[in-house]
């Protein structure tokens, strides 16, 4: 190898060394900056964050009320204290996957011509996005730590005892990807606003299949029988998946496998996200200030 050659992989190496590293530092600039402007408005934040706890109160009663007390009693193989134990799961898990007017966002973007930014900035448009969420959840678990920690100790004769080490991981890494996916579908239907002026009947049918199909309303054992392809569904990574790995609802020798699935989809949401993007590009044409 002539001493040309030693230069020139020197220099490639030493420029994708400075590309990685201005990648970072850009995504931690989005990250600090999202994280300040999520605390400007801390106590409004705070307030809105306690009261998204109100809705388990109301679904322990009401589960109270349909097992009549009877804690013996059984539903499609889930006692009361199995199905308190399910939704405050549920509550995390929705706390993650949850991506509350991020799909409205980007379709106001696209409709008001604001994504020109995003073109003519060197900031891709979902990677921004993406951490932008990431730094909104840091935020929601410091404020929000407190009161789960109160209301799991409150209903801590619900809940099982402690899962296994494979069992705690799996739950943590099915939290963690469930964000992801969370992120990819709500972002993608937004993304659909390139094609379709608007989209908000489109969100509003999604929000409605969403809290059905995600096991967010109920366990998804209750509609397999007559819904058999809902277990095939990402949805079912939003709310029901996590919960059931900590119930033990899924088999140890199952998660991996799952686990795996889970990973599958959000290859295939991030490629329909990144293919969406580009041809939505292709055809975009802004309007407005």
């Amino acid at each position: 190898m002539t001493a040309s050659n030693l230069i020139s992989d020197s220099s490639e190496t030493q420029t994708l060394l400075d590309s990685l590293s201005w990648r970072i530092r850009l995504k931690w600039l989005i990250l600090r900056t999202a994280m300040e402007e999520r605390m400007v408005y801390r106590g409004d934040f705070a307030f809105a964050t306690l009261v998204r706890f109100l809705p388990i109160v109301t679904q322990i009663f009401l589960w109270g009320a349909i097992f009549a007390g009877d804690t013996a009693r059984e539903l499609q193989n889930y006692r009361y204290a199995d199905m308190v134990a399910y939704f405050l799961l549920v509550m995390v898990a929705r706390a993650f996957s949850s991506m509350p007017g991020l799909a409205t966002g980007i379709a106001e973007s696209i409709r008001n011509g604001s994504v020109r930014k995003y073109l003519l900035q060197p900031v891709d448009m979902l990677d921004y996005l993406f951490w932008h969420r990431v730094a909104h959840k840091l935020v929601y678990y410091v404020v929000a730590t407190g009161p789960f920690a109160l209301v799991f100790w409150l209903c801590r004769s619900y809940l099982p005892g402690w899962p296994s080490g494979i069992v705690m991981t799996a739950f943590v890494i099915s939290l963690l990807f469930g964000f992801v996916i969370g992120f990819l579908i709500e972002s993608l239907i937004g993304l659909i606003a390139f094609w379709f002026l608007e989209v908000s009947s489109l969100i509003f049918i999604f929000m409605m299949l969403n809290y059905f199909l995600s096991g967010h309303m109920i366990p998804l054992e209750w509609i397999d029988s007559w819904i058999p392809w809902v277990h095939y569904l990402p949805l079912r990574y939003l709310a029901y998946f996590p919960a059931a790995v900590l119930l033990g609802r899924i088999p140890e020798a199952d998660l991996p496998a799952e686990l795996a699935i889970q990973t599958a989809w959000i290859v295939v949401l991030l490629v329909a996200n990144r293919a969406a993007f580009h041809y939505g590009v292709r055809r975009y044409g802004a309007f407005g200030g």
